[in-house]
């Protein structure tokens, strides 16, 4: 593994199949979070599985926590050996000549997602985690009429979007989301190989990915603010 990531193409190679793996688990949060706009009973249901299951939760999670960070640091590490590597300097090389804005600023657009990551964490993540394996309660957890239950999920969804600006800070989100999908797409099935007669079909649908998924989101996270 380390020989692999010591190598250019490898480190590229294994930034693209985590970025894969993440919008996996990015199309099924959004599947989930959708529940709650068309049926509050089933996202509860659902969230509750999610959040007891015990492969989920010691097998998954903690895949996907390092899928996260692997993601993030790789990224801030090609971004890194990218601009020393960098011999000829703007004054000479006009970057937008030869790339887009976007993948010139994924640095900028991956940092600024990895702050909203975070805060996200910090309002459903954390609070379901301190409930759960420090409170000890993993049994009630989406009984509305038991004050002590604990983590409600449908409620507790809503309930964070009642402000406006942790609103706007979400939508802010899936914007940079998007802008960072658009490019990571396309860069990502570009570092596995996958440039042959589907590469048209597969660019056609990461477009589609990149600004359907975000868009969804964001109507959701409306939808709660504007309904309750």
């Amino acid at each position: 593994m380390s020989g692999i990531l010591n190598s250019s193409i490898g480190r590229k190679f294994a930034m693209a199949l985590s970025a894969l793996f993440l919008m996996i688990f990015v199309l099924q949060h959004f599947a989930i979070n959708f529940l709650s706009v068309v049926s509050p009973d089933t996202f509860n249901e659902v969230s509750h599985f999610m959040g007891t299951f015990w492969v989920i939760q010691f097998v998954i999670q903690p895949i996907l926590i390092f899928g996260v960070i692997f993601h993030f640091v790789m990224g801030f590490v090609l971004e890194i050996r990218n601009n020393k590597a960098r011999k000829i300097s703007y004054s000479k090389n006009n970057p937008s000549d030869n790339s887009t804005w976007m993948s010139r600023n994924m640095i900028w657009s991956g940092g600024f997602i990895l702050i909203f990551l975070i805060i996200h964490m910090i309002d459903f993540w954390a609070p379901e985690i301190n409930i759960k394996y420090f409170k000890g309660d993993m049994t009630g957890l989406i009984d509305p009429d038991n004050v002590n239950s604990g983590f409600r999920f449908y409620e507790e969804l809503v309930h964070k979007f009642e402000p406006i600006w942790r609103v706007a800070l979400y939508c802010l989100g899936f914007v940079f989301l998007s802008l960072h999908l658009l490019h990571g797409f396309d860069s990502a099935f570009q570092s596995v190989g996958a440039n042959n007669k589907y590469t048209k079909g597969l660019q056609g649908f990461g477009k589609f990915y990149a600004i359907v998924i975000p868009i969804g989101f964001i109507f959701i996270a409306l939808f709660h603010h504007f309904n309750h």
